[in-house]
């Protein structure tokens, strides 16, 4: 697992890569009132925002890790956006890209480095 400055988690699944956002970000936003995923299919390049995420505290994006297609979206935390808070690790992923080389996330940060960064 890697993880971005914005409190991103990637994970390679396959010839996928699985991005959600980490506990501390979760922690950080507050309880989790809604969630807007993008549409299978989406093409698209890093640092588009790509997920709205409202909370009781505030309304924030999740940007695109790589440049990749989005080929599935977790239906899951758009009806129940509490998941999220519950397990962000785990089951609250929010989307799968399809990308060329999944080696691109290798440049990101290993959980050591991210324990730094939010320490």
């Amino acid at each position: 697992m890697k993880f971005t400055e914005d409190h991103e988690w990637l994970r390679v699944e396959d010839d996928l890569i699985v991005v959600g956002i980490t506990e501390h970000a979760s922690t950080s936003l507050g309880d989790v009132v809604f969630v807007e995923l993008p549409e299978v299919g989406t093409m698209v390049a890093k640092g588009d925002e790509i997920v709205v995420i409202e909370s009781v505290k505030a309304a924030s994006d999740i940007t695109a890790p790589v440049d990749g297609e989005v080929v599935e979206v977790n239906d899951a935390i758009v009806d129940e956006p509490g998941k999220v808070n519950e397990d962000p690790l785990g089951e609250a992923w929010f989307f799968k890209l399809k990308v060329d080389d999944v080696s691109v996330i290798d440049d990101y940060m290993d959980e050591d480095a991210y324990t730094a960064l939010v320490e």
